[in-house]
């Protein structure tokens, strides 16, 4: 949630960086707006100074010829229209307020001064690409032919299970994916000093509030009927991140000026609005895996942090040997909570195009201030919110995607990376039945 100070001090500055994001926001429509709300406000402060001295008034009027009886009348008299006009006012400022809090509640982050205009992916700056993309000398096959072709992916079934937008590993393939979290669990709790922490995976609507999913992108998600009102999380940032809600961290919490988490879940998304895009196979599914990063700083933190946890996602795609490129989100591209977000995107041989395995963002005080995310200054004592920041280390359904297409040989094996190899029982490869 942005700053309504922030927003009241310099309502044109607010709406120059949401034009980033191509959102209009009318910074003459908020001030006359907030302008009511202050003139309520004190209009209510006034009334409430005048109850208190009417209310003193019994003896003046008897002093001035009226009966003890009649004083009492009078007074009470101009009390309850001070009441009522009090109601009134209360009322017109709770609606005006009631107002502002939905404005801004429906208002995305501020961009990032870096983060360049534009309103889709069109408009991303590629800042560098990594390694080079194989070159095979016989026809290539993309995943689900790969997986098929192993007998080990299993669209048919998943459907018959579920719906579409569902899968069923077997054997190898299967063997693999669980490989894939351990490795990355252990890479980055032994490498990088994350803190592995395991979560719910369903959240309450105040969770989803704290990091921005609702109220605006209901649609989204999963809900479980029922009177407890839980819904699916779609990643877990969610969980994670709400360990942080309505707490304040005391000095000393934060190591090396940072709380790290690591942390691996299902993730469940409807996809409202992606209807045709990515029917075939594992990159758009309604279920998938994840291994997620969740850093807490200090302010001063929050920019290097960004970079360092980009860092730590891109190290897997290295150590993979999986050739990828960085992008910077232009503006109308980030999601809503983000003020800046790098994206890492996987060579598919299989599509002949890079996709995206990884978003890395951060988030400011964004989310901290729906939350109460806070941390006591260990220089003046003085409570603060927090930063935050999360990424995916990686995306395992699409990981898994990018070893099958970019590991295949001709006779329809593939070749597993070194390092998964000991997560595999020595296995080498994944060859066909």
């Amino acid at each position: 949630m942005l700053d309504i100070k922030e927003i009241r001090s310099n309502p044109t500055l607010v709406a120059d960086k949401l034009l980033k994001r191509g959102i209009a926001f009318n910074a003459k429509a908020f001030s006359n707006l907030d302008s009511k709300r202050k003139a309520a406000v004190v209009r209510s402060q006034n009334l409430q100074a005048e109850r208190k001295v009417v209310s003193g008034k019994v003896g003046q009027l008897i002093k001035e010829g009226y009966s003890v009886d009649d004083a009492k009348a009078q007074v009470a008299e101009d009390l309850q229209r001070l009441e009522n006009d009090l109601e009134n006012a209360n009322t017109e400022s709770s609606l005006i307020q009631s107002k502002i809090d939905s404005f801004i509640q429906e208002l995305p982050n501020l961009p990032d001064d870096s983060v360049p205009k534009g309103s889709s992916e069109k408009d991303n700056v590629e800042l560098y690409r990594w390694g080079e993309p194989k070159t095979f000398d016989f026809e290539i096959l993309d995943h689900v032919a790969l997986g098929e072709g192993l007998v080990s992916l299993d669209f048919e079934m998943a459907t018959k299970i579920a719906g579409s937008r569902f899968s069923v590993l077997y054997d190898g393939l299967a063997r693999l994916h669980r490989a894939l979290i351990q490795f990355m669990l252990d890479k980055h709790t032994s490498e990088f000093g994350y803190q592995e922490i395991y979560v719910p995976y369903l959240v309450n609507q105040d969770s989803l509030y704290g990091t921005g999913n609702l109220p605006k992108f209901e649609e989204d998600l999963f809900k479980i009927e029922g009177e407890q009102n839980y819904y699916l999380i779609p990643t877990a940032e969610v969980p994670v991140t709400n360990v942080a809600r309505d707490r304040i961290f005391e000095v000393g919490e934060f190591i090396d000026n940072a709380i790290r988490y690591v942390c691996h879940t299902p993730c469940f998304r409807s996809e409202a609005g992606s209807y045709g895009r990515d029917t075939r196979g594992l990159i758009r599914q309604h279920q998938f895996e994840k291994v997620e990063l969740v850093q807490l700083v200090p302010a001063c933190r929050g920019e290097a942090a960004l970079e360092e946890l980009t860092t730590h996602a891109e190290s897997i795609l290295q150590v993979l040997e999986l050739p990828y490129r960085k992008i910077l989100l232009c503006g109308g591209d980030m999601g809503f909570s983000s003020q800046k977000t790098y994206d890492l995107e996987v060579w598919l041989p299989g599509q002949q195009a890079y996709r995206e395995i990884s978003s890395c963002s951060h988030f400011g005080t964004f989310q901290a201030r729906r939350m109460r995310a806070r941390r006591r200054n260990p220089k003046n004592g003085e409570v603060e919110l927090i930063h935050t920041l999360n990424g995916s280390a990686l995306a395992v359904g699409r990981t898994l995607v990018a070893i099958l297409e970019n590991g295949q040989n001709e006779d329809g094996s593939i070749e597993i990376p070194n390092l998964l190899q000991p997560y595999m029982g020595g296995l080498d490869r994944l060859t066909r039945k």
